[in-house]
């Protein structure tokens, strides 16, 4: 874990260190991914299956491509009831909030007499990617594929690796309540491409989402173009700004809550007080013991963690939009006073009240975020990701009358006289 002073001469370049370090996988994986990609392209549920086979044990012919309505359907009538009812709040408060997202129409008519406006509309069908690996994330399938189902979208196709066969009840569960049109166990770059590329048994989609692996972010990537991605998104972070008035356990928790997913993961505090930081510093290493996922944790914490010590809280801001993180708390009497300065973020939580654990599961917004300093010029996922603007214009005579020779005029200094002539010839 690193420890950095503002006021040491030093701090620049060991917080830039920190800043433009990669987190991401070692290993070069565009080639293997990229021959995955061809492989399905050419030889479609054949390399599916090989890959499956290979990858996650399970064959595919002999178990089942995917999992029918009905056992979706008795995965959530099997739940626990406590367990069923958060999953249904979850997906109620999700509703509700990317509900609100929804862009409306427009169609005016300008002061020259031109009508202009604009169309939304969902696309037609979106692929849903839910990681199967280090856990199962039914908050991942609520937070995918609502903001679709919102959006209008006619057909979700969800892919998920099963290693060995094995299918989580709960994600099936998950993707019931969510309304997901079809599951399909596979994982990997190679149910990227089949969603992409469409192959015998799997039609292809318009738009790909949700997070993964090194390889599902590089095949996301490569694709890009056959198909819409939301994002490629890394290795998970949070950082936490904080006062001493903080309890130090509840900060360390914070902060372990994302240590815990990866061991490329990163958890940073940024604090005006050097015996808080020393708490919480302690407190991280005694409940790391605790923990189920304690090794994780220890390994992202050992290897990113950071503990940043500045003089004011203000004087922090700079360097959160330096780090642009996925999840930024500002546990803070006043957080408003902060939240009004920082500009790149992926989802902030305001107070100390307002752990970042209650974004991923229950709050609304989406945990689907940009990673890696993207929040400089991306954001989480949304309603808009399942759709596309279409604009469009009308001109009577009396309005290309009065446009079109400015337009006549813009074409022929471009060199482009049948473009000049098209309007001339109306005029």
């Amino acid at each position: 874990m690193i420890r950095l002073d503002a006021s040491s001469p030093d701090f620049p370049a060991a917080f830039t260190a920190l800043v433009d370090a990669r987190r991401e996988a070692d290993e070069d994986v565009s080639r293997d991914v990229a021959a995955i990609l061809r492989a399905v392209r050419d030889r479609g549920d054949a390399a599916v299956r090989d890959y499956t086979l290979g990858f996650d044990r399970h064959d595919l012919d002999a178990g089942g491509w995917d999992v029918p309505a009905a056992d979706r359907r008795a995965a959530l009538d099997g739940l626990a009831p406590d367990l069923r009812a958060a999953l249904e709040m979850a997906a109620e408060r999700i509703r509700a909030y990317h509900a609100e997202q929804r862009p409306a129409d427009r169609d005016t008519t300008d002061a020259a007499g031109v009508r202009l406006g604009a169309r939304w509309n969902a696309v037609e069908a979106a692929g849903l990617y839910v990681p199967g690996g280090r856990a199962a994330y039914p908050s991942s399938v609520l937070m995918n594929a609502i903001p679709a189902r919102v959006a209008g979208v006619g057909r979700l196709a969800m892919v998920t690796p099963t290693p060995d066969g094995i299918v989580n009840p709960l994600v099936l569960a998950a993707a019931e309540i969510a309304g997901v049109d079809e599951v399909w166990r596979i994982g990997g770059a190679q149910a990227i491409a089949a969603l992409a590329y469409g192959t015998k048994r799997i039609a292809p989609v318009d738009v790909v989402v949700g997070p993964g692996n090194a390889w599902v972010a590089e095949a996301k990537r490569q694709l890009y173009g056959v198909v819409g991605i939301d994002m490629v998104a890394g290795p998970s972070e949070i950082v936490v700004v904080a006062d001493r008035a903080n309890d130090p356990a509840w900060i360390a928790a914070d902060l372990l809550s994302q240590a815990e997913h990866d061991p490329t993961s990163q958890s940073i505090l940024l604090t005006d007080d050097a015996a808080f930081a020393d708490a919480v510093a302690a407190e991280v290493a005694a409940q790391i013991g605790r923990l189920r996922t304690g090794a994780v944790a220890r390994a992202a914490w050992e290897a990113n963690g950071a503990i940043i010590l500045v003089p004011t809280l203000e004087a922090a801001l700079p360097l959160v939009d330096r780090l642009a993180p996925e999840h930024l708390e500002l546990a803070v009497a006043d957080p408003d006073a902060l939240f009004a300065r920082v500009r790149h973020a992926g989802s902030i939580f305001l107070g100390r009240h307002t752990p970042e654990a209650v974004g991923d599961y229950i709050a609304g917004p989406n945990h689907v975020l940009p990673t890696g300093r993207r929040a400089r010029f991306a954001s989480g996922l949304s309603v808009l990701d399942f759709m596309k603007r279409t604009s469009f214009i009308a001109c009577s005579p009396a309005s290309l009358a009065l446009i079109g020779p400015a337009a006549i005029a813009l074409a022929e200094a471009e060199g482009l006289p049948a473009h000049a002539a098209s309007i001339a010839v109306r005029l």
